[in-house]
């Protein structure tokens, strides 16, 4: 736990300052996450480890793919799962997308203004329109609103350290 709390506070200190999370950092942290687990479980270790690396990684790994975050945040959750498991880094995950989505309803907010903001949502509800692609992978860069993301899954970790599972 000790070794997560330090990697969560440098990922959050650098993804802060110059909007990356570093290979040096996470990499490491993976292989700490598989040696220590099988050094203190053995094959079930390796199991456990394993497994939270996966789910950790493929949970990200869509929202990467369409461009909506960088590696750096993949693999951050990956060594998450590798260090803690399965359960833990689903867990983190939920807290992670919930305290991201009240972070981009607040910079939606402050950007464009709530009166905007609610037209917007009204209008798309009336009209059965879908505007998801648009947040997704937004057309004109100068619109888009971005935020260094390694944020969210710090506090949701942080989250799950504190409050666990559901």
């Amino acid at each position: 736990m000790f070794i997560l709390i330090i990697v969560l506070l440098i990922c959050l200190f650098t993804d802060i300052k110059s909007r990356k999370i570093l290979n040096i950092v996470t990499l490491p942290t993976i292989v700490f996450g598989l040696i220590y687990n099988i050094s203190t479980a053995g094959i079930v270790g390796l199991f456990f480890s394993g497994k939270g690396f996966l789910v950790g990684l493929g949970l990200l790994l869509i929202p990467y793919m369409l461009g909506g975050m960088g590696a750096g945040d993949v693999k951050l959750m990956a060594a998450i799962g590798a260090l803690m498991g399965t359960s833990f880094v689903f867990y983190s995950f939920i807290y992670t997308a919930l305290i991201g989505g009240v972070i981009a309803a607040f910079l939606i907010l402050k950007t464009r203004g709530f009166k905007n903001s609610v037209k917007s949502f009204l209008f798309n509800i009336v009209f059965l329109r879908s505007s998801l692609g648009s947040i997704i992978i937004p057309k004109d860069k100068k619109s888009s609103i971005s935020f260094p993301y390694g944020v969210a899954i710090v506090l949701g970790t942080l989250s799950t350290l504190v409050w666990g599972g559901f």
